[in-house]
C-alpha cells in the first residue's frame, strides 16, 4: 500500500511594519540620486531664498563635498531645529496650495534626504543678526545646539561624504568627472534662464570658475557667456501665444538655432513656470523639425521658457520634480512646433553667404556679350 506524500503547507509572509530609519533611508536615495540631484535641489532653494549670487563648489564630482552658498534671506534660528525633518517646509501649508505653488521646492524633503547619506552642515545668517550659526545635521536631526560664528549674508550649506552609507550606489558613482559635467551642465541651465542672478561653479580649490555667469538685461549676453559665441551668434528669436480657454493658455519666448548651427546633440533648456523640467515629446516634437527643415540633420540647440496659469501644471508627478504634467500638452506641444518650423523656413530661405567682389585685371579687356556669339571661349 502506497502513501502519497503530504504537501508541505506553507504559511503566507507576516507583514511587518519597517523601521522609520530604513523609510527614510530609501526615500532619500529616491529624491538624491546622484551628486547632481543635490546640487539642483540646494540652488533650487537659493533661488527660492531670493538670491541674487550662487556659488557651488565640488569635490570628486560631489562624493567627497559639495558646497552652496547664496546671499538669499537666511535661515531664522527658530527654525534650525526642525530644518532637516522630513516633510517640513516654508512653502506650502495645505494641499490645495499645489494648486498655484510658485516655489522651487515644496514637499520639505530634500534636506532631510540629504542628511541620510551624507554629512550636512549649515551657516546662516539673517538680516539684522549680529552673527551667524553653525549646525551640523545627519539622520535628519541636529548633532548638536546650533553654535554663533561669523558669516557673511545668506546660507551656506555643505554635505560631506555623499552616500557613504549607500556602498553600491556610491560604487556605481566613481567616476567623478562624469558627475562633475552633469553639475557643470545643470548651472549653465540656471545660469541662462534666472539672468538677474550671478552664478559660479568650480572644482574645490581651484582658482578659475567653470561657469562663471554675471546678473545681465539680455539673455543673449548670458547664453554667449556660458556656452560661447559660436552658439550665441547661430540663434533666432522664438515667441508663441494662445489665449483660448477651451484648447490652450500659455507664452513662450526663447531662442533656437538657426541652420549655420552644428551640433553632434541636441542641447535642449526648458523652464516651465521658472522650473527646469524636462518634456520628451517637445522635444521630439522639434527634433522631428530640424530633421525635415535643414539638409543636414544637425541637433539643434533650444532654449524655452513657458509660462502657464498655475492651476494648469501638476509639479507633483516626479520625486526630483523633473517633470512636470501639463494641462492640453499636445495643443501646447503642436502649436509650438509649428512656430518653429515656420521660423525655420524662412531662416532657411534667407542664408546669406558672404561674397567677394573680383576686379578684373586691367591687362585683360571685358568680355561682352557680341564677342561670345563671335568667337566663343575654348571649353
Amino acid at each position: 500500500m502506497e502513501f502519497e506524500p503530504t504537501e508541505e503547507v506553507k504559511e503566507p509572509p507576516r507583514i511587518h511594519r519597517l523601521d522609520e530609519s530604513v523609510v527614510n533611508r530609501i526615500a532619500a536615495g529616491e529624491v538624491i540620486q546622484r551628486p547632481v540631484s543635490a546640487v539642483k535641489e540646494l540652488v533650487e532653494n537659493s533661488l527660492d531664498a531670493s538670491s541674487t549670487s550662487i556659488s557651488v563648489a565640488v569635490k570628486d564630482g560631489g562624493l567627497k563635498l559639495i558646497q552652496v552658498s547664496d546671499d538669499g534671506h537666511g535661515i531664522r534660528y527658530e527654525d534650525l531645529p526642525i530644518l532637516c525633518e522630513r516633510h517640513t517646509t516654508s512653502k506650502l501649508s495645505k494641499y490645495e496650495d499645489l494648486q498655484s505653488i510658485k516655489s522651487m521646492g515644496f514637499r520639505g524633503e530634500a534636506l532631510a534626504s540629504m542628511t541620510y547619506v551624507g554629512h550636512v552642515t549649515v551657516t546662516t545668517i539673517t538680516r539684522g543678526q549680529l552673527h551667524g550659526y553653525r549646525v551640523s545635521y545627519r539622520d535628519g536631526v541636529m548633532e548638536h545646539e546650533p553654535k554663533a560664528c561669523a558669516a557673511v549674508k545668506g546660507t551656506q550649506i555643505v554635505i560631506e561624504n555623499l552616500f557613504y552609507n549607500m556602498i553600491a550606489r556610491r560604487k556605481t558613482l566613481q567616476n567623478s568627472t562624469d558627475d562633475y559635467t552633469k553639475i557643470v551642465d545643470l548651472l549653465s541651465r540656471f545660469a541662462i534662464h534666472h539672468i538677474d542672478v550671478s552664478f559660479s561653479c568650480r572644482k574645490h580649490g581651484a582658482a578659475r570658475a567653470d561657469v562663471h555667469s554675471v546678473a545681465t538685461p539680455s539673455r543673449l549676453n548670458s547664453i554667449k557667456s556660458v556656452y560661447g559665441l559660436s552658439v550665441a551668434q547661430n540663434l533666432i528669436k522664438i515667441e508663441a501665444a494662445d489665449n483660448d480657454p477651451s484648447s490652450s493658455v500659455f507664452e513662450m519666448d526663447g531662442f533656437i538655432s538657426n541652420s549655420n548651427y552644428v551640433a553632434k546633440k541636441t542641447t535642449m533648456v526648458l523652464f516651465i513656470n521658472d522650473r527646469l523640467v524636462e518634456c520628451t515629446a517637445l522635444k521630439r516634437a522639434i527634433e522631428v523639425v530640424y530633421a525635415a527643415t535643414l539638409p543636414k540633420a544637425s541637433k539643434p540647440f533650444i532654449y524655452m521658457s513657458i509660462i502657464l496659469p498655475p492651476e494648469h501644471v501638476d509639479v507633483n508627478v516626479h520625486p526630483t520634480k523633473r517633470e512636470v504634467s501639463l494641462l492640453n500638452q499636445e495643443v501646447i506641444v503642436e502649436k509650438i512646433q509649428s512656430v518653429v518650423e515656420s521660423m525655420l523656413r524662412n531662416s532657411n530661405e534667407s542664408r546669406t553667404f558672404q561674397e567677394q567682389a573680383v576686379e578684373a585685371s586691367p591687362s585683360v579687356p571685358p568680355v561682352t556679350s557680341n564677342d561670345l556669339d563671335v568667337s566663343p571661349l575654348p571649353s
